[in-house]
């Protein structure tokens, strides 16, 4: 592939971006602040996400992404044209760009994120199953004829497979992800402290005090919101066991899909599998007791890399040089003239 080379990770909840020989270039979060009354965009990225929860009637501040797909084409294209033109600035090439997206969408979900790409700014836009962009950039050898698992836990959405020589053999992708933890902890306060808070404050409280399995030494959060009896502002303390419990349920469909996947897996691939570990990658994968949890429901020992939420962009843009192996070169690419037909 020839000219300027972008991999792009848009997620429901973050955008990242990596440029050959510059590595990860981007890391904003997938929220655009518009004005309800005129339409404009005000702000993106982490500009935007300071205001979610925050804005008055006049400013809504949202993800244009639901679940791994674009929800709302117009914004999402405002949103890409803003990140593009700040890691590109005002160039006049239009690069050519690697894009993930989960393993089971359907046709009119990945036709709308090309062709918002390329509207823009790109020339040519190739999709890449993000369980395929999580094994590589976690350093797993894709073209071998050897098994590989991956796990990638993202926001909207969970992508498992298993990949041997350029392709994947088996995959699984359910619509329960780190965003599905937040809602259970939103519940789980509400039901137990009497206490609304928000989407950031779960998130905080998962950072602080997450976990999936039990810990030798509890982790303790303030959770911050408003008492639902009487109105009034209110802290309590949250320990890793309340987190435990709050998203004992997503969890378990998450557990019950990578079982899925192993069993559907050829014996031939189970043993190799068996023998390298399964790769959990995405920001979940950082939740206490991940690893413990996954080889205690599946018998497989787990590595999670260094830093499992840049795998997928890192993989994306580190497949650019081969993407034409990558499935037998067999790419449903888009290019500006496909656009414009």
């Amino acid at each position: 592939m020839l000219g300027s080379d972008i991999g792009i990770d848009l997620g429901t909840s973050t955008t990242l971006i990596y440029i050959q020989g510059r590595g990860v270039v981007l890391n904003e979060p997938s929220v655009v602040a518009t004005n309800t009354y005129t339409d404009e965009v005000l702000k993106v990225g982490d500009e935007a996400h300071k205001m979610l929860g925050r804005t008055h009637k006049g400013i809504a501040a949202v993800y244009p992404l639901d679940q791994g797909v674009i929800s709302d084409c117009h914004l999402a294209e405002q949103m890409l044209t803003a990140f593009l033109k700040r890691v590109c600035g005002n160039k006049l090439f239009k690069p050519q760009v690697v894009v993930c997206m989960p393993s089971r969408v359907t046709g009119v979900e990945q036709r709308a994120l090309l062709d918002a790409i390329l509207a823009a700014g790109a020339s040519r836009v190739y999709p890449i199953e993000e369980p395929v962009a999580a094994a590589i950039g976690a350093g797993v050898d894709i073209s071998a004829p050897h098994g590989s698992m991956v796990v990638d836990i993202g926001g909207g959405t969970t992508d498992i497979a298993v990949l041997s020589l350029y392709g994947v053999a088996v995959s699984e992708s359910i619509k329960v992800a780190g965003n599905d933890f937040d809602e259970a902890i939103i519940r789980y306060v509400r039901r137990k402290y009497s206490i609304h808070i928000g989407n950031r404050m779960a998130e905080k409280l998962k950072i602080e005090a997450g976990t999936v399995y039990p810990l030798n030494e509890e982790r303790m959060a303030i959770a911050k919101g408003r008492n639902a009896m009487n109105g009034l502002p209110q802290a309590v303390e949250v320990t890793s066991t309340d987190i435990m419990e709050a998203i004992e349920e997503p969890v378990q469909t998450l557990m019950s899909a990578i079982q899925a996947v192993l069993e559907q897996t050829p014996p031939e691939l189970i043993g190799d599998i068996f023998s390298d570990g399964i790769v959990v990658t995405g920001g979940s994968a950082l939740l206490g007791g991940m690893s413990e949890l996954i080889t205690s429901k599946t018998g497989v020992q787990v590595r999670i890399p260094e830093d499992p939420i840049s795998c997928v962009v890192k993989g994306t843009g580190e497949a650019l040089p081969y993407i034409d192996q990558l499935q037998g070169g067999v790419y449903n690419y888009r290019t500006v003239e496909d656009l414009r037909k």
